[in-house]
């Protein structure tokens, strides 16, 4: 198994305080991970760090390859689609940015792996919330990434939405994508995860597989170990780093 991204010490630091410390961990390939931890904890900003987003104040991020940026994707909670144009016309967009040329059975493969092949001349603002959340995590396909990142692609969905965006992350791990991603479910990461990276207060909690992790603390649920190993938030700083960042400003 080979690394995708491998950072050492990661510490971001905002008026003074330390929302992340000295945060070490890898990606690698053939993995899905999923990472944990109450809000405000400095999941997002870690994120923000390991995709070059935000400098780290101190540590670094290597990456497998010179330009990964063309090698990763990555879906966002709210994606803006580009208002007034259907499915295939958002791929086709999204694929320009990346200096991609989709064609026309390219799009439609990618969509029908989404599932969202009948819905391909839809105007995306009238998917509903469960086939947006697809087309979003699609646009992150659109130039064969090796890696993806998911940053809570089921939350606000309702159970069946739900079910197929698992079944599509699912799906990208067997097609040989590895994928990175966030949630509050703790049902839904420990189905999904291979792995599992918890980061409370900016600090590394704990970072293994599933069945381990469990079995090492004892617990007979990983939502037993999330409120053992993580602590009531207070007085914390907003968990985005853009945000922290206006509220900087704004004070």
């Amino acid at each position: 198994m080979s690394f995708l991204i491998q950072a050492q010490g990661l510490t971001k630091i905002y008026r003074k305080r330390s929302v992340v410390h000295d945060i070490s961990l890898t990606i690698n390939s053939g993995e899905v991970v999923g990472i944990i931890g109450p809000n405000g904890a400095g999941k997002s900003t870690t994120l923000d760090m390991l995709l070059g987003l935000r400098r780290p104040d101190n540590g670094s991020v290597a990456y497998w390859c010179h330009e990964p940026y063309r090698h990763i994707g990555v879906q966002l909670q709210t994606t803006p689609f580009f208002p007034g144009h259907n499915a295939m016309e958002n791929m086709r967009l999204f694929a320009a940015f990346y200096g991609v040329r989709l064609q026309h059975a390219a799009i439609l493969g990618i969509l029908d792996r989404c599932g969202l092949r009948d819905a391909a001349k839809t105007d995306a603002a009238r998917l509903s919330g469960g086939q947006q959340k697809r087309l979003a995590i699609a646009m992150t396909l659109v130039h064969d990434p090796s890696l993806v990142f998911l940053d809570e692609p089921t939350a606000a969905l309702d159970p069946r939405a739900r079910r197929e965006i698992r079944e599509l992350i699912v799906s990208l791990a067997q097609g040989g994508t590895s994928v990175v991603f966030t949630s509050h479910d703790m049902e839904e990461v420990f189905k999904l995860a291979t792995r599992i990276v918890m980061i409370d207060k900016g600090v590394l909690k704990a970072d293994g597989r599933p069945e381990d992790l469990l079995s090492d603390y004892g617990v007979s649920s990983l939502e037993e170990l999330y409120v053992l190993l993580t602590e009531p938030a207070v007085d914390q700083l907003p968990e985005s780093a853009a945000e922290a960042c206006i509220k900087e400003d704004l004070i």
